[in-house]
């Protein structure tokens, strides 16, 4: 894509817009001229965010305290958003964690499975009629490479017993894909379209706030050293920017972008049974309907 794709009029939602990959992901849609709302839990970096996207477009941009980690707040969050907007373009499900030690949030629920799969889950769930509204929607779920690792055990499918932290986060990006895949399916008769992306290992997102020193130190490293396999926020957002926005996927649904590029996920993801068993378990644990997007 180039600068002159306009993106004027459209209006884009992006969880963890205030930090990382979602505030490089929020910025350049601004500067393509999007109404941009960002999504964080501290306040003073959110409206210092929304400020400088405010310059950077011609529509608008807003910040919506949240903490994905609790449903009750991933619902007021789409109820202010649904008070102030009457369709969505754009939603990017960026927010994501990983924790060293298990933690269970308010709801009961495993805190990476939670954060990173049960509340885009819901928050998708929650603005599905004012995505249905938009003449062409897109719905982005960050993923990431790591999800070849994993698979779904649902006897233990919170790590209730034997957890680790990055089998646990492996699972999570599994179950974006998961969730994308079945998403498309289901709004495949709508002008919804839903994408799976990996960004690659872009160690400055501050990801691993939650982890190990160990891990923290080994990833702050990473971010000061020219690795080859490392990126850059601003190369990191490219795919995100292009699920969001690339003409050229307007019509394109269901698929997985790895380094901006269309690419075959892995076998486990491609598990129709695991994806369908994982709808209906995620829509127990957040209490909607399973049928909510046939």
């Amino acid at each position: 894509m180039t600068s002159s794709d306009s993106l004027t009029g459209r209006v884009a939602l992006v969880t963890g817009g205030t930090s990382g990959l979602g505030a490089e992901t929020a910025r350049t849609l601004a500067d393509r001229g999007a109404s941009v709302a960002v999504v964080g839990r501290d306040r003073d970096r959110g409206e210092t965010a929304a400020a400088d996207l405010a310059t950077r477009t011609d529509g608008t941009a807003e910040f919506y305290r949240a903490d994905l980690a609790s449903q009750a707040s991933v619902r007021r969050l789409a109820a202010e958003f649904r008070e102030r907007h009457d369709r969505l373009d754009v939603l990017v499900n960026n927010a994501g964690t990983f924790r060293a030690e298990r933690t269970v949030t308010a709801d009961g629920v495993e805190s990476t499975f939670a954060i990173n799969h049960l509340a885009p889950y819901l928050l998708t769930h929650s603005l599905l009629d004012l995505l249905v509204a938009s003449p062409s929607a897109r719905v982005v779920t960050v993923s990431s490479g790591i999800h070849t690792r994993a698979t779904l055990d649902f006897a233990n499918l919170q790590g209730e017993r034997g957890y680790d932290g990055m089998t646990a986060y492996a699972r999570s990006k599994l179950a974006n894909v998961l969730f994308t895949d079945e998403l498309a399916d289901r709004l495949a008769e709508t002008a919804v379209t839903a994408t799976a992306v990996n960004p690659g290992f872009v160690p400055g997102t501050g990801l691993a706030r939650d982890a190990s020193l160990r891990n923290r130190l080994l990833l702050g490293a990473f971010a000061r050293l020219p690795l080859p396999f490392t990126k850059g926020l601003e190369e990191g957002a490219e795919t995100l920017i292009r699920a969001a926005a690339d003409p050229d996927l307007a019509d394109v649904t269901g698929v997985y972008l790895s380094d901006g590029e269309v690419t075959a996920s892995s076998e486990e993801s491609q598990d129709e049974e695991a994806r369908r068993r994982l709808w209906d378990v995620s829509a127990g644990l957040v209490g909607v309907s399973p049928d909510w997007a046939v």
